[in-house]
C-alpha cells in the first residue's frame, strides 16, 4: 500500500510538472480582438489579475522614438509586485512597454507587436524576488526585450522572439546586484546579438534549456557575458557554456532545427484565423477605443548574429509625448541599459 501511494504521488508530481511547463511556441502570432488606448500608464495592483482578452493596448499620447531613453511614464502598463498581466498585445504606440518596478510580477501570454526601447523592464525587489514571463512573444526589437535591473530571479518559459537583438539583458551598469535568469522552451527567429547577456563580475547566473533558434547568421550566441561597470561602459568578455555563469549544454540548443519536433510544441492557443479585423470589446476608462485591422504577418527580414558588443549606454530619465515614428537601429554593438 505504501509503495502504491508513493508511486501515485510520484506520478502526480510529474503530471503537475508537465502541466505547468510551457510548450515551445511555433511562431504563430495572435490576432488582436480590438485596440484600447490609454492616456497614462495603467497600474496593475498587487494581487490583481488583469486579463486583456487579447486586445491590443497602447498609448494615445506616446509614439515610439526608437532607442531614445525614457522611463515608466511612457509605458502602457505598470505591474506592481504580486500583480499579473495576461492575454495582452502591446501595440506600437508606446516607448517602455511594460514595467515591473518592484519585481515579483507575473507576465503571462503578453505579446509585443513592435518593441520600442524595451519590452519589459524588471526593477527593484530583493535577492529572493521572482518574476515570471510565461508564454507570449515579441518582435522587431532593435535592442533588448527583457531588461533586468533589480535583484532576484527572472523565469522565462515558452516565449517567442522574432527579429530581436537580445531576449534578456542583465543590466550592465546597475552595480553589484547578482541576478539570475532561467530560460526554457523558447523559440527565437533571427536573433541579432544573443539570447541572454549576463555580467561575470557581479555573480549573475543564467540557466538555459530547450532553446530553439532559426538564424541565417554564421554564429548564434546563446549566452554571452560582460564585465559590468557601474561607472562607465561594460565590455563583452565571451560567450558559450561557462557554469555557473552560463549553464547549459550543446544538447539544450537547437539551431535551425524543425521546431515542430520539439517536445510539447504547440500553436498559440489564443491565435485566431481570418483577416484579423478588430472587434473591440472594452472601452478604456482613461483612454479611447479604436477599431481596425491588426498586424498579423511576420517580418521577413533576416538578421545574422553580430560581432560582440563593445559598449553600453546608460538610461537617462525623461518622459516623452512625441509623435515621431520609430527610428531604425542597425548597430547591435551598443547595448543601452537602464540604471
Amino acid at each position: 500500500m505504501v509503495k502504491s501511494f508513493a508511486s501515485f504521488a510520484t506520478s502526480t508530481a510529474l503530471l503537475i510538472a508537465v502541466a505547468t511547463a510551457a510548450s515551445v511556441p511555433d511562431g504563430t502570432w495572435p490576432t488582436s480582438t480590438g485596440t484600447v488606448q490609454y492616456a497614462t500608464a495603467q497600474i496593475v495592483k498587487a494581487g490583481e489579475v488583469f486579463d486583456g482578452k487579447m486586445q491590443t493596448f497602447e498609448r494615445s499620447d506616446v509614439s515610439c522614438e526608437g532607442q531614445t531613453e525614457s522611463g515608466s511614464d511612457t509605458a502602457v502598463f505598470k505591474v506592481e509586485a504580486g500583480g499579473t498581466l495576461k492575454n495582452v498585445i502591446i501595440g506600437k504606440n508606446q516607448m517602455e512597454g511594460v514595467h515591473c518596478d518592484n519585481h515579483d510580477c507575473t507576465i503571462e501570454n503578453v505579446w509585443w507587436d513592435d518593441v520600442c526601447e524595451d519590452a519589459l523592464s524588471i526593477k527593484g525587489g530583493t535577492a529572493s524576488s521572482v518574476s515570471k514571463v510565461i508564454g507570449g512573444g515579441a518582435r522587431s526589437a532593435d535592442d533588448k526585450v527583457i531588461q533586468h535591473n533589480g535583484y532576484g530571479t527572472v523565469n522565462i518559459d515558452g516565449f517567442y522572439g522574432e527579429d530581436i537583438s537580445k531576449l534578456y539583458r542583465s543590466c550592465g551598469t546597475c552595480g553589484d546586484k547578482a541576478k539570475k535568469v532561467s530560460v526554457s522552451n523558447v523559440y527565437v527567429v533571427n536573433p541579432g546579438n544573443a539570447i541572454v547577456t549576463v555580467n561575470k563580475n557581479w555573480g549573475d547566473e543564467a540557466t538555459l534549456s530547450n532553446i530553439w533558434v532559426k538564424s541565417s547568421g554564421d554564429k548564434v550566441k546563446i549566452c554571452q557575458w560582460s564585465q559590468g561597470n557601474a561607472n562607465g561602459e561594460p565590455s563583452m568578455l565571451g560567450d558559450g557554456p561557462s557554469p555557473p555563469l552560463c549553464q547549459y549544454s550543446e544538447s539544450d540548443v537547437h539551431i535551425n532545427g524543425d521546431v515542430s519536433q520539439s517536445t510539447g510544441t504547440s500553436s498559440n492557443s489564443t491565435a485566431t484565423t481570418g483577416s484579423g479585423s478588430s472587434t473591440s470589446t472594452k472601452q478604456a476608462s482613461s483612454g479611447s477605443t479604436t477599431q481596425g485591422d491588426e498586424k498579423t504577418g511576420a517580418s521577413t527580414s533576416l538578421r545574422g548574429s553580430s560581432n560582440q558588443d563593445t559598449t553600453e549606454q546608460t538610461e537617462t530619465s525623461a518622459t516623452s509625448t512625441s509623435t515621431s515614428t520609430k527610428s531604425s537601429k542597425s548597430d547591435d554593438n551598443k547595448d543601452q541599459s537602464d540604471d
